[in-house]
């Protein structure tokens, strides 16, 4: 592919043709238009909010080979790749390290293309190389100091390799569904020891009369997806973290999304005590949004992971992504699985010395991955 064909930056999702987008997308949900439009038109991204969408198109509007969600960030919040020591380094040789460009998806730490590419002979490497060369050409003409893309899959990371891009692993816990039959035919898998502790912690919710209703977006009225929202923002504010999503949000992105986004909602004595939020693709179910009004033995184990697992193996789902963090994730029968990132920085001494640094994470990350896998509860 060549870089003469029309290359383009948006300050906006409005900007770009729906159809034209989704097109690409598929049923990957964080990049539908209509996901990512929410946000920005919501005000959850914005300029005021050091987000400031300059999504790059490709080809001509009604026909693009390229499509990508890239913002100019003024901080590193909201991403869960963690760059704050580089930004002192460079700062600390007085440059200034904001803004970057970010090429990932606000506040959503989940594996998936970043480049979004029309159908071509060679699987759409061409379309990605071109991404990344015309964002680093972008980064350097306006002066910044970075360009970053986010929890990327294979097919970018071998292109951000090819180009130079500097590439960053990271550990998280995903479950794989191998084909059972039941939530009951998973927990076989386990030891005995492990097995009985997740038959507890499950009997425990039951004791609490606590019981579980599943949702589409289009069944979720106005009052529900309120309260959705309401448990979502008390327990950011609880751990001392303002939410970055609002109630607006949630009532836009869930009629958008429909059966892409799903709630599950616990309720004790008819009243809804917390409530997990999922969106899912055609075979893989994301953990995203979680919430409480206090403190109850288990549920967030019960409704962030096995109401998931639950799910995915009634309907089939090959693999489930609840989010980032947690040891606590083994013991229940989650593996750890490798995410990637891709780094541009354009001042060549930071970058020798980032490299370095990346080298010596990457034998840790993998050295850490390695004894969570001895920690799993499956028998030997």
């Amino acid at each position: 592919m060549s870089l003469r064909l029309p290359i383009s930056f948006h300050g906006g999702m409005a900007e770009l043709d729906a159809a034209a987008w989704n097109a690409l997308a598929g049923d990957y949900p964080f990049l539908r238009h209509e996901f990512l439009a929410a946000l920005e038109e919501t005000g959850c991204v914005s300029p005021a909010l050091g987000w400031t969408p300059r999504h790059l198109r490709i080809g001509p509007p009604e026909q693009p080979l390229a499509l990508a969600a890239l913002y100019e960030k003024t901080h590193s919040w909201g991403e869960f790749v963690f760059d704050f020591a580089w930004a002192r380094a460079w700062e600390s040789r007085g440059l200034d390290y904001y803004p970057k460009l970010l090429l990932a998806i606000p506040f959503t730490p989940a594996t998936g293309p970043r480049v979004l590419c029309a159908p071509a002979s060679d699987g759409g490497a061409a379309a990605r190389s071109a991404a990344l060369a015309a964002i680093a050409a972008d980064a350097s003409a306006r002066g910044r100091s970075s360009a970053h893309a986010l929890f990327i899959d294979e097919p970018l990371r071998a292109a951000a390799a090819e180009a130079g891009w500097l590439l960053r692993r990271d550990c998280h816990f995903q479950w794989h569904n191998s084909g059972y039959g039941d939530f009951e035919d998973f927990l076989v898998t386990f030891s005995a020891d492990k097995r009985k502790k997740v038959r507890r912690e499950r009997r425990r919710i039951a004791e609490q009369g606590i019981t579980f209703h599943w949702y589409t977006g289009a069944q979720l009225d106005a009052a529900t997806l309120a309260r959705v929202h309401e448990l979502h923002a008390a327990t950011f504010l609880r751990h001392g973290h303002p939410p970055y999503l609002n109630a607006a949000f949630f009532q836009r992105v869930a009629a958008a999304l429909d059966e892409s986004f799903i709630a599950v909602l616990a309720l004790r004595e008819d009243e809804c005590v917390a409530t997990a939020v999922y969106l899912r693709s055609r075979d893989t179910l994301y953990g995203r949004y979680w919430g409480a009004d206090g403190d109850y033995h288990s549920l967030h184990f019960e409704a962030c992971y096995y109401q998931g697992i639950d799910y995915c193996i009634r309907t089939g789902l090959a693999r489930f992504e609840p989010g980032t963090q947690g040891e606590h994730k083994l013991a229940r029968g989650f593996e750890p699985a490798f995410t990637w990132s891709a780094h541009w920085l354009a001042d060549r001494a930071l970058r020798a010395a980032v490299a370095r640094y990346l080298e010596r994470e990457a034998e840790a990350v993998t050295e850490y991955a390695d004894a969570a896998a001895r920690h799993t509860p499956f028998r030997a």
